[in-house]
């Protein structure tokens, strides 16, 4: 009995004859991507790229049966393929080990595969590739789990909503001085450890003409003089780092200055200390000696409850000897050992310089969650915050999600399933385009005739429903205020080091005009990213190469109207063919390019009235300032020659209403002008999910 017989019966001889010669991209190897690429390949796909950028660890083990603890450390893109093609000797699988944001995979890339299924547990990622696959026309399925809980979503570029098209909610926020100085719980030491400590000692130095230039400006005297003298105790301490035996000293020396000094002098501050129970500060050598209490009577009672978890003392022994390694509870005494042995290990590797002249922070980093480990417990038991486990600590900094291998491998069975009825739409038997074996063609959305789209629907896994765990909603059409899948996409081969920005938007303006049957052309705006790169009334980089601007392979070069009329154009830039003439134009465009269409009212779109997801909202507070988006906060310049000007976003606040914010990009106030190394400060726990508030009185 043939192998696949079961599935040409199921799926009908004319989808299984497709299945193949189908092109499958899976993006992720992890908990979902490894049921998934077994799935597919058992369910008949003849030709699959699993592209992974992580690497088999320990933990992964017990819910990604693919791999087995002789993997441990390798590729998990290649372990899986070779794992997985015993299933099916006929399938053509291509393992890629990399990173899907990386440039040599762009929309030429994307353009080749007839579907792509996302496998990924990062929201970046997960933008990027629903990006690419609205510019090349590819579809997309969708899929996450957290828990119990899943759900699978087909987007299709012109049919349904994209993965941008419904915001996300706002991520947890803690203010910046809750995280310096007054925590009162597990997470906010982890995170000052974590986003504060470990870049202060081995990420990049602060730099002084940042202060020079703040101080310029008229900002606090006061304030600059203390950031200056901050400043300054770290580049020391950090030295040492680098120094020729920088163990003991630079040990002694960090720790004095961050548990002992640092606290000290926050205990002057008698304000802040009114209503809340004071710090302790901590002396290695007494914690080393035994000799340590953490039990006066200022202490809050959570420490008093911590120490008698271990000992009464610093303690020598922990009562959990029978745990894991990552389960165990740790002293004080044991968190200074872990905190010298980390803190040796970390300075080695930035001596000798094989990572670069920085380190940043990865959980499957052993030195790095050892050191973030021990100083976020330092810094717990000093403020009577109960201390946590290498794993608790691990779960928290390295935002893991909990998952459950019986959910993983029901959502990959649905991703397929959808998948399927996705390429079931694109067949010819009411006049749509088929697939074509030997065309590297995508499935565009006219193959797509509306009434077969009802096979295509989004399926949720969901909780307190035992006897009806699964559930499902027809697709939903674009949101018309999306700034993804509405853009005009237009795909632009060149060679970015000879044509420059001025020649290729004067080209897609022209052929623009030309197809709207006009002579005269609009006033545009032209970005990168978050980088306004030329505008009517400046047009300094009109006459530099798309390589000088760092605008080459891979990028997104925006075209957006200066009335607003008409939708913004994104212009997809990949490299010209190697069978492209040396002699002839510098770039090539696509022989058909529709005008982008009028730009629609920007009105707010909640989720479908069947749609069983709820936006997760909080009500405002009436003195309580709106937390500021990403674009809003920070930009990504690449030079000097791309300004910032003031521009006017749509944002939706907790409650969800959406305004119009004016907003200088050049500078953002938050209860007044900060600092570069606030900013800094700010820009960091920003990109761990984090984002900067007013604090309450009395900081």
């Amino acid at each position: 009995m043939p192998r696949l017989s079961h599935c040409q019966a199921i799926l009908g001889p004319e989808l299984f004859s497709k299945l193949p010669s189908t092109r499958v991209l899976i993006v992720g190897a992890g908990g979902i991507g490894c049921e998934l690429v077994k799935n597919a390949v058992l369910a008949g796909f003849g030709d699959i790229t699993l592209l992974d950028l992580d690497t088999i660890d320990l933990s992964n083990l017990n819910r990604q049966f693919l791999f087995r603890k002789k993997d441990v450390k390798q590729p998990k893109a290649i372990i899986a393929a070779r794992t997985v093609s015993a299933f099916n000797p006929s399938c053509k699988l291509t393992p890629i080990h990399g990173n899907i944001k990386d440039p040599e995979y762009d929309v030429t890339w994307f353009k080749g595969f007839h579907i792509v299924l996302n496998a990924l547990d990062n929201l970046d990622a997960r933008r990027h590739v629903n990006r690419m696959c609205m510019a090349a026309g590819t579809p997309l399925i969708e899929s996450g789990t957290a828990g119990y809980l899943g759900q699978v979503q087909p987007l299709l570029k012109d049919a349904t909503e994209c993965f941008d098209c419904v915001p996300k909610p706002t991520p947890k926020s803690f203010p910046v001085c809750t995280i310096r100085s007054t925590p009162s719980a597990p997470i906010h030491c982890i995170v000052w450890a974590k986003s504060y400590l470990f870049p202060q000692l081995f990420g990049e130095d602060d730099d002084a003409s940042d202060l020079d230039a703040a101080a310029a400006s008229g900002e606090n005297a006061i304030e600059i003089d203390n950031l200056r003298q901050e400043a300054s105790a770290f580049k020391v301490v950090r030295a040492s780092l680098l120094s020729l035996d920088p163990t003991d000293v630079a040990s002694s020396a960090i720790f004095t200055k961050v548990f002992t000094h640092d606290i000290e002098r926050l205990l002057t501050m008698s304000d802040m200390w009114r209503s809340r129970k004071p710090p302790v500060p901590l002396d290695r050598d007494s914690i080393l000696a035994g000799a340590f209490s953490l039990l006066p009577a200022t202490v809050a009672p959570s420490a008093a409850d911590a120490s008698a978890k271990h000992s009464t003392t610093n303690g020598s022994q922990s009562h959990s000897s029978t745990k894991l390694k990552d389960q165990k509870d740790l002293t004080l005494r044991d968190n200074v050992l872990l905190f010298d042995s980390s803190l040796k290990s970390l300075a080695s590797r930035l001596k000798l310089g094989r990572e670069g002249k920085v380190l940043a922070f990865d959980k499957d980093d052993d030195d790095a969650l050892d050191f973030v480990t021990a100083t976020s417990n330092l810094r717990a038991w000093a403020y009577g915050i109960t201390p946590l486990t290498r794993w608790e600590v691990k779960e928290m900094a390295g935002n893991i999600i909990p998952a459950i291998a019986t959910t993983n491998a029901v959502i990959s069975g649905l991703i397929v399933i959808q998948a399927l009825q996705v390429l079931r739409s694109g067949l010819a038997s009411d006049g749509a385009t088929h697939i074509s074996p030997n065309t590297p063609k995508a499935v565009t959305p006219r193959h797509y005739p509306e009434k077969r789209l009802l096979a295509a629907r989004n399926v949720f896994l969901q909780g307190g429903r035992p006897s009806v765990p699964l559930g499902s909603f027809g697709t939903v059409p674009p949101n018309a205020g999306c700034s993804v899948c509405r853009e005009t996409y237009i795909h632009v081969q060149c060679d970015p080091g000879r044509v420059t920005l001025g020649t290729l938007v004067d080209a897609v303006l022209t052929a623009e005009a030309s197809a709207r049957g006009r002579e005269e052309r609009r006033e545009i705006s032209v970005y990168e990213a978050d980088r306004v790169l030329s505008e009517p009334d400046w047009d300094e980089n009109l006459h530099r190469t798309l390589a000088d601007l760092g605008c080459g392979k891979g990028k997104f070069i925006t075209l957006v109207d200066e009335d607003e009329v008409v939708g913004n154009v994104a212009l997809a830039i990949s490299e010209s063919p190697a069978t492209h003439p040396l002699q002839g134009l510098p770039y090539r465009l696509p022989v058909d390019i529709h005008p982008p269409p009028l730009r629609p009212a920007r009105l707010p779109r909640s989720s479908p009235p069947s749609s069983p997801l709820k936006q997760i909202t909080s009500p405002v507070k009436a003195n309580q300032k709106r937390l500021l988006a990403d674009s809003e906060i920070f930009g990504t310049p690449v030079n000097s020659s791309a300004k910032r000007v003031k521009t006017t976003h749509l944002v939706t606040t907790l409650n969800g209403d959406a305004v119009d914010a004016d907003v200088d990009m050049m500078k953002i106030q938050i209860g007044g002008a900060m600092s570069p190394t606030e900013a800094r400060e700010a820009q960091t726990l920003e990109e761990e999910g984090l984002v900067m508030v007013e604090g309450p009185a009395g900081f």
